[in-house]
C-alpha cells in the first residue's frame, strides 16, 4: 500500500493541537488516508451486530442486506459532506457547528454526541472486552474490558497520526478476516436456503434502512476531525468520494455478513456474538486470529469515540473559559477520564445487549439527523463554504454566544420526529399506523434542513469570503484577519 507524507515528528509523537485550527506547514496526507480510516474503522463487529439487528428483529437476509445498502448510502452521503469540510476549514466538526449554533449554543448538540460516544465506546468495550477474554482464556469478562480500555487510551493519547495508521491496519486485517469468516460461512452452512424466505415487509424493511442510515450519521459529529490536517488545497471532491466509499464498503461488507450470520445461526447467534464467530472460524488457532481481528477493529473505531469525545468535551469547556489551547496533561487527563468511564458503563452494560443496541442506534438517529441538516444547508446553501474562522472562538465575534434559528429548528426538528419513533420505550401514533415502520430520521432530516433554509436565509451573516488566523493562534485576542477565496 502507498505511503503518503507524514507530518514532522514520526507517526508515534504525541499530537499536540486539539480544537484550534491547524496551520498550513502542519497540514500533511492525501485524501486516500480517509478510505482507509473508514473502512478500517467500520470492518468490525459491531457493525456485523447492527446488520444482525435486521433480521433478528424480523427481516428476511435478502431485503435487510439491500435495505442496509440503501441506508448506508443515504447516511453515507450526509457523512462525507461533514468530511469535506475538514481540509477547507482546518477546525475540528463541532467547533465548525458554532457558525450555525453560537459559541455557546453548540454545546446543545454537544451532550447529545458526548452521550453517543459513551454508549458506542461502551458497547464496543462489551464486545472487545469478550473477545479478549476469549483469546486470553480469561473467564471474567470485567478483566477484557478493563485490557481494552487500557489499549484504547493508549492510542487515542497519541492521537491523529496513530489513529490513522490503526485504520489502515484494520483495513487489511479486516479484508482478510470478514472475507474467511464470509468464505467458512458459505462452507458451513446452507446460506441459500436462508435467504429468501420471506416476503417483502414494509416495517422491517425501513428498520433495517434505518440502522444502515443511523450507523453512518453518527459519525457526522467527528469526521471531520480526521480530515483537517489534510493540505488546505485538497479537493473537496476527493475528500468527500474517499470517505464515503470506505464507510460505505466497509460498512455494508461487514453489515452484509451479520446478516447472513444472523439469517443461518438464528437463536444461536443471540447469547454470545464473539463466541459464534470464533466457532465459525474453526481451529483454535484460526480462532484466535479472527479474535484477533476483532479487537483490531474494535481499537479503531473505539479510538475514534474516545478522541471525538475529548474533543467535544473540550468544545464545550473552551466555550466557557475561552481558551483554544490547552496543556498536554490536561489533554491526556481528559481522554483517560473519558475512557474510564465508558469502561464503567460497559461493565455494567445491560444482558440485553442486542435490543438496547437497536434502540440505541435509532435514538441517535432522532437527535443527529437535525444536527446535520442544519450543518449541511448552513455550509453549503446558506454560507456557500465561507466561514469566519476566528469567529468561532469569539463569543463576541460574528456568530455570538447563541443563534436561536439554529437552536429552534434544532429542537423542532427533534420534537417533529416523535410520531414516528418505534423504539422499545415508545412508539407513535404515526408509526403505528404505518405498522410499526420508523421514517423519523427521515421526517427529521427533511424538515429541518426546509425550516433552517427558509429561516436562515433571511437572519444568517456569512462572510464575503472566508476569514482565516494570521497564525497559528485562534483565540478572540488573535482576530487579525485575512480574506481569502
Amino acid at each position: 500500500m502507498p505511503t503518503e507524507p507524514e507530518a514532522p515528528g514520526g507517526r508515534l509523537a504525541l499530537e499536540h493541537r486539539t480544537i484550534e485550527v491547524i496551520p498550513d506547514d502542519e497540514r500533511h496526507g492525501t485524501p486516500r488516508s480517509q478510505f482507509t480510516l473508514w473502512f478500517g474503522a467500520n470492518m468490525q463487529i459491531t457493525a456485523i451486530v447492527d446488520g444482525a439487528l435486521a433480521v433478528v428483529f424480523g427481516a428476511d437476509a435478502l431485503w435487510a442486506i439491500i435495505a442496509l445498502l440503501i441506508g448506508n448510502v443515504l447516511g453515507g452521503v450526509v457523512m462525507a459532506l461533514h468530511s469535506a469540510q475538514g481540509p477547507r476549514l482546518g477546525v475540528p466538526q463541532m467547533i465548525s457547528s458554532r457558525a450555525q449554533f453560537g459559541v455557546y449554543g453548540a454545546a446543545l448538540p454537544l451532550l447529545m454526541v458526548i452521550l453517543m460516544y459513551l454508549g458506542f465506546a461502551a458497547t464496543g468495550t462489551v464486545l472487545a472486552g469478550q473477545t479478549v477474554c476469549e483469546m486470553l482464556h480469561i473467564d471474567n469478562t470485567k478483566v477484557g474490558i478493563l485490557i481494552f480500555g487500557a489499549l484504547t487510551a493508549v492510542v487515542a493519547v497519541l492521537g491523529y497520526r496513530l489513529i490513522h495508521l490503526a485504520g489502515r491496519v484494520a483495513t487489511v486485517v479486516g479484508i482478510l478476516g470478514l472475507g474467511y469468516l464470509m468464505i467458512r460461512l458459505f462452507t458451513q452452512y446452507d446460506v441459500s436456503a436462508h435467504v429468501g424466505e420471506k416476503g417483502f415487509d414494509a416495517a422491517t424493511f425501513l428498520l433495517a434502512v434505518g440502522l444502515g442510515a443511523g450507523w453512518q450519521l453518527t459519525f457526522g459529529p467527528y469526521v471531520a476531525d480526521y480530515s483537517r490536517y489534510l493540505p488546505r488545497e485538497t479537493s473537496d471532491r476527493a475528500t468527500f468520494w474517499s470517505t464515503f466509499s470506505g464507510s460505505v464498503i466497509g460498512s455494508q461488507i461487514a453489515m452484509t455478513l451479520g446478516a447472513l450470520t444472523a439469517a443461518v445461526a438464528g437463536d444461536a447467534f443471540l447469547p454470545d456474538q464473539v463466541g459464534f464467530l470464533g466457532d465459525l472460524a474453526g481451529p483454535a488457532f484460526l480462532a484466535f486470529l479472527i479474535y484477533l481481528v476483532i479487537v483490531v477493529g474494535k481499537l479503531t473505531v473505539n479510538c475514534l469515540n474516545a478522541y471525538g469525545g475529548f474533543m467535544s468535551v473540550l468544545t464545550i469547556v473552551t466555550a466557557v473559559n475561552g481558551r483554544s489551547r490547552i496543556t498536554q496533561a490536561a489533554r491526556v487527563a481528559y481522554i483517560l477520564g473519558f475512557t474510564a468511564i465508558s469502561v464503567v458503563i460497559a461493565m455494567a452494560a445491560s444482558a440485553d445487549f442486542l435490543s438496547n443496541f437497536k434502540n440505541f442506534v435509532l435514538l441517535l438517529l432522532t437527535v443527529f439527523t437535525p444536527w446535520s441538516a442544519i450543518n449541511l444547508v448552513d455550509y453549503y446553501v446558506i454560507s456557500r463554504e465561507r466561514v469566519d474562522i476566528p469567529a468561532l472562538y469569539d463569543p463576541n465575534g460574528r456568530y455570538g454566544k447563541w443563534n436561536a434559528t439554529a437552536l429552534t429548528c434544532y429542537v423542532l426538528g427533534v420534537a417533529v420526529q416523535i410520531p414516528f419513533l418505534a423504539t422499545k420505550l415508545y412508539t407513535g401514533a404515526i408509526t403505528k399506523k404505518l405498522d410499526g415502520a420508523d421514517i423519523s430520521w427521515i421526517v427529521g432530516l427533511l424538515f429541518t434542513a426546509a425550516l433552517y433554509y427558509l429561516w436562515a436565509r433571511r437572519t444568517a451573516n456569512p462572510p464575503a469570503e472566508t476569514i482565516r488566523p494570521t497564525e497559528s493562534g485562534t483565540g478572540p485576542g488573535e482576530r487579525a484577519e485575512v480574506l481569502v477565496g
